[in-house]
């Protein structure tokens, strides 16, 4: 499905590595497969919150850096097929996005699914699992930290949390951080909202970290305090403070 001068599916920056954080990116672009056109939809639609996660991947990279962490992110639209649902579930390739009805994305062939798992979701992951697994085999010590955002209204209704702290069965990070950032004064902290994490729903967390005994977290910053790069690097270095007390 990618052309040979296509980027392949995921970014990865390595920084020094002396961090035990592993930082992920699932939504962090929009670009579609030049296969695939533009899914018979807009360039406005394939700009706003339903094709990617707006802000995150700028967040996700300069977390890593304040953390000297590896990160990894998804450069491919969620539209294609979305990298943090499991491939059984009914939205992997989304027909329709809130109330946005996707015409590229209807009556697809069996060969035309499997090419995106193939080119898009197989590759992201496996450079994930490939770096957790040298991080075991090294002795070194995983916390894995998914890095998203949402948007401030969502069918019509605002969202009053500022950040989200999503876990599926494990909070051995998502307590401790929740509580640190409370403790900042200045937030509305969602303790599994906007929504909650599930195994149904949050691929990343729970194949990567809770199925490999790594602890994880799911942060989910609203979209309008990410905006620009300033806003997106004084988030990141407020993380990354936090998270480290979070994991002491």
């Amino acid at each position: 499905m990618l052309g040979r001068d296509e980027p392949v599916a995921f970014g990865v920056a390595a920084n020094g590595g002396s961090s035990p954080f592993v930082v992920i990116c699932d939504h962090a672009g929009r670009r579609l497969p030049r296969k695939l056109g533009m899914l018979d939809l807009s360039a406005r639609e394939l700009a706003s919150h339903l094709a990617w996660d707006l802000g995150a991947g700028q967040v996700a990279r300069m977390l890593a850096t304040e953390l000297d962490a590896f990160v990894a992110w998804q450069p491919y639209s969620r539209l294609v097929i979305d990298c943090n649902r499991p491939l059984s579930a009914a939205d992997s390739i989304p027909r329709q996005s809130e109330r946005l009805f996707i015409p590229g994305n209807q009556n697809l062939l069996e060969s035309e699914v499997e090419a995106r798992v193939r080119e898009i979701f197989v590759p992201y992951h496996e450079v994930i699992r490939l770096e957790l697994d040298r991080r075991t085999a090294a002795g070194l010590p995983s916390i894995l930290v998914s890095i998203h955002s949402f948007a401030p209204v969502f069918l019509e209704v605002f969202r009053p949390v500022k950040i989200g702290v999503l876990f599926n069965r494990d909070e051995r990070l998502a307590k401790p951080l929740t509580d640190l950032l409370r403790a900042e004064g200045d937030l509305a902290v969602g303790y599994n909202e906007p929504y909650a994490a599930k195994e149904a729903s949050d691929f990343s967390i729970v194949a990567h970290g809770e199925k490999r005994g790594i602890v994880p977290v799911q942060l989910e910053l609203r979209q309008d305090l990410i905006a620009d790069a300033h806003a997106q690097s004084a988030w990141a270095k407020r993380l990354a403070r936090l998270l480290v007390m979070a994991a002491q």
